[in-house]
């Protein structure tokens, strides 16, 4: 085969290249003439085997023997098999094709291309190995489901197929050593599927099941690293509260963690600190937080000891406890990096990707609690470390001030001012306060915000609006200040400007809820209800059981005469306050409104039972019973009332009233008789002891009927006193007038005055205000009071006893009349 010529690799491109390069060697026209093949023709022609011992094979094709020489190993060409074989092609013109002895008789295919490979064996799932590991996959996908079930919050799911995989491996175990393959048991399998059993049994608190669990594994002696689960059911037991053995366990987890595994012994301690706290044992909490301290110190460690010196009143303990906690490193980077780089392009979109990464919302998380647990620190020990909580709090804040956490001195100062302000010292805390104000700008601000805001609860308008105004000075951006403004604004009346001022604290900061709230109420005071409604459900959205948002809600659509959405929001609202009884009343009234008398009483009589002493509602309940026909029940209201208003002579007058009805004239009598020895003047008690003594026969009628003429003879007296002293009043005030102006007002003067008189008596409804003072005299307002004022009391209105409104003037006994003897002269 040396001489056979091989395609070059520069062509590789060209799969069928080479093909029909022309050889020399293989030229048989010339062959006559090669001296070398010629003499080895002469030599070994009749050395050659038959034809037939060869079985048709050619010589140079023979398996396993070497053919015979000849000059330059050339092979012979153009033989053909004597049993009409394939003929070996010729190599000048196309491939060689050799094939093996047993393809002989088959057709030339040098590119394979006689059809596709027959296909692979299948293997044989019936064998005992192939059923094991078809076993172990299935457990190993039940673990995983039990896991992406647990971390959905699917508990129920994740505990079943952690239960299936338990039963799955169990079998699994059987089957091993039903074919004695007992050393080749997957341990890691095992451990798996119990600890996530017992995962799972903790989680669905299933504790003993959990328990039963882990000590399955730790008594395992063929599973490594086991004790560390000790640590598991340590915590179990912490959340049994059984703290004893929550102890022990941690120890016990803590002496087979290796000194190698420093954080996790750490956590072991802390989780031992924490335990001693909840027993009260804090000497044994702070011996473990120290000893964390003196190793890996951190922030929470940190806390920790200074609560359990706070808790032993050790005071210099503390203080050098809030200094550690000062001094904690808590491993972050420079903020610098995250600063703009004007001239560095590429460095900004690098600081683009990294500003919202996951590291950095982590040192963000770091650094916010760090801060947390600072200002929490100095709260807990600045009234215990000194005489006063205020040279307790200026201690801290000199500490922090020559600390890394400069920036959280100020927040400590207006929490001093809070803590004035818990105390009723609002004029420290002004004082405290005040003392922002040539501070920087974003503490100017939120000194000057809760200044406006006290200034605000105390009625002082002026000073409120003045400190909300320099709190937007101090920050623009300031939506608290905002909002300030915007309520100094509101109690003014000017509902248009305030209106800007809460739209711009709500465009500033969308979380803003006072800003958004008020903006609602704003809307509402301008009667702009759809706008107000869109308001307070926007603030749904963020407060989702407001009662303030809730009523505002349904109160927009009560307002827009939508009762069925004003129901369903009342509702919703009575599901957040089930006992306030203003909300049960309005929605009793609304399901009034609409003709429901029964779901009506219902309200109402749950509002009665949470307030008993609502004068509304205990009037709408006996006219329920009234027209209900039920006057024995009323009386029980009535008579509620009565001692809720003991001078209102209506409550007495429904109560004999409803005797009346009933049919309980004695009763009625004898209270009609109490009413009288009261409020003698009565007239329409008067008419009533008429009529019954009358229907009755008794011998008071006269009586009564003497004094009914006098108390309505005093009634008529009383009225025409009231119109003459008007008239005279009326007819007296053009001569004074005149004097009082110098003769320039005569009567019509006088007519002006009365005319501007009741101008202000007309608007008196709306506002209070005093007379103009280009009147002519002050004496117009005696107009207002001229009229007469009985001092035995006004005359009695008819009381109301039914949901329909009824004339004043009409009469119980409208279809009786009254004898000759009774009628007034």
């Amino acid at each position: 085969m040396q001489n056979v010529h091989l395609a070059p690799e520069d062509n590789a491109d060209d799969l069928y290249s080479g093909y029909n390069d022309y050889n020399p060697s293989y030229d048989t026209e010339t062959l006559d003439q090669d001296e070398a093949f010629m003499q080895a023709v002469k030599t070994s022609h009749g050395r050659r085997p038959p034809m037939t011992a060869a079985k048709g094979r050619l010589a140079t094709a023979m398996r396993g023997r070497v053919g015979v020489p000849s000059s330059m190993g050339r092979p012979t060409t153009g033989a053909v098999a004597a049993d009409g074989g394939v003929a070996r092609p010729m190599t000048a013109v196309r491939a060689a094709g050799y094939t093996s002895a047993g393809n002989r008789g088959a057709s030339f295919d040098p590119l394979n291309q006689r059809g596709p490979a027959p296909p692979l064996e299948t293997k044989n799932e019936d064998t005992p190995e192939e059923k094991i590991k078809h076993l172990e996959k299935k457990v190993n996908e039940l673990i995983e489901e039990s896991c992406f079930a647990a971390s959905r919050q699917e508990l129920n799911l994740a505990l079943e197929k952690a239960k299936e995989a338990g039963r799955k491996e169990r079998i699994l175990v059987r089957q091993r050593e039903q074919m004695a393959a007992n050393d080749q048991i997957n341990l890691d399998l095992t451990y798996s599927v119990l600890f996530n059993l017992a995962n799972m049994y903790e989680a669905n608190e299933m504790f003993s099941e959990a328990l039963n669990t882990y000590q399955v594994i730790v008594k395992n002696k063929m599973f490594s690293n086991a004790g560390r689960l000790k640590v598991n059911m340590g915590n179990i037991y912490f959340k049994q509260r059984n703290y004893p053995k929550a102890v022990k366990f941690y120890r016990m987890a803590l002496d087979q963690v290796p000194n190698t595994h420093k954080d996790m012994r750490i956590k072991i301690m802390q989780n031992i600190g924490i335990v001693f706290v909840k027993m009260g044992q804090y000497s044994d909490a702070i011996t473990s937080f120290s000893h964390i301290m003196a190793e890996k110190p951190d922030y929470q460690t940190s806390f920790n000891l200074l609560l359990s010196y706070f808790a032993i009143g050790d005071r210099d303990k503390m203080k050098r406890s809030f200094q550690q906690l000062l001094q904690v490193d808590l491993h972050i980077d420079d903020e610098d990096k995250y600063l703009p780089h004007p001239d560095d392009q590429h460095a900004n979109l690098v600081l683009e990707a990294i500003k919202n990464d996951p590291m950095r919302v982590k040192e963000k998380e770091i650094k916010s609690n760090m801060e947390r647990y600072v200002m929490a620190s100095a709260k807990i020990i600045a009234p215990a470390i000194e005489p006063t909580f205020a040279a307790g709090y200026d201690w801290c804040v000199d500490c922090v001030k020559s600390s890394m956490y400069t920036d959280l001195a100020n927040d400590l100062e207006i929490n001093k001012a809070v803590m004035y302000l818990k105390q009723k010292d609002i004029s420290q805390a002004i004082e405290t306060l005040k003392g922002f104000e040539k501070k920087d700008s974003k503490c100017a601000s939120a000194a000057a915000t809760n200044l406006s805001f006290l200034y605000f609860l105390q009625n002082e308008y002026n000073q409120a609006d003045k400190y909300a105004e320099m709190a937007m000075q101090a920050d623009r951006y300031n939506p608290n200040g905002m909002v300030n403004k915007g309520n100094c604004l509101f109690v003014q009346g000017d509902y248009e400007k305030a209106r800007e001022f809460y739209q711009e604290a709500v465009r500033t900061d969308s979380s803003c809820t006072e800003g958004l709230y008020n903006l609602g109420l704003t809307h509402k005071k301008l009667n702009q209800l759809e706008d107000a409604l869109d308001c307070f459900l926007k603030l749904h959205a963020i407060l989702r059981n407001s009662p303030e948002v809730l009523y505002n809600i349904a109160n927009c659509y009560e307002l827009l005469e939508e009762t069925a959405q004003a129901s369903e929001w009342f509702m919703q609202l009575i599901g957040v306050v089930t006992t306030d009884p203003g909300v049960l009343s309005r929605l009793g009234e609304l399901y009034d409104s609409e003709g429901d008398k029964s779901q009506a009483f219902q309200y109402h009589y749950e509002s009665y039972r949470y307030f008993p002493s609502n004068i509304e509602t205990i009037e709408w309940l006996g006219a329920y019973y009234i027209d209900s026909q039920f006057c024995e029940k009323a009386i029980h209201y009535f008579e509620r009332a009565a001692v809720i208003q003991p001078n209102q002579v209506k409550w007495q007058l429904m109560i004999a009233s409803c005797h009346r009805r009933s049919g309980n004239y004695q009763q009625a009598l004898q209270t009609y008789k109490a009413i009288h020895k009261k409020f003698p003047d009565n007239i329409e008690c008067l008419k009533f002891l008429v009529r019954l003594c009358t229907d009755m026969g008794l011998k008071e009628v006269q009586e009564y009927a003497t004094k009914l003429k006098k108390a309505e003879k005093a009634k008529e007296l009383r009225d025409q006193r009231a119109t003459s002293g008007t008239r005279r009043s009326g007819s007296g005030r053009g001569p004074r007038g005149g004097s009082a102006g110098n003769g320039r007002a005569g009567s019509g003067g006088s007519s002006g005055s009365r005319s501007s008189a009741h101008g202000n008596r007309s608007s008196s409804g709306r506002r209070r205000g005093l007379p103009d003072n280009d009147d002519p005299y002050e004496a117009d307002e005696q107009e207002v009071d001229a009229s007469y004022v009985d001092p035995l009391g006004p005359s009695i209105e008819r009381p109301k006893t039914a949901a329909r409104s009824r004339d004043k003037n009409e009469d119980e006994f409208g279809d009786e009349e009254l004898g000759e003897d009774l009628l007034p002269e």
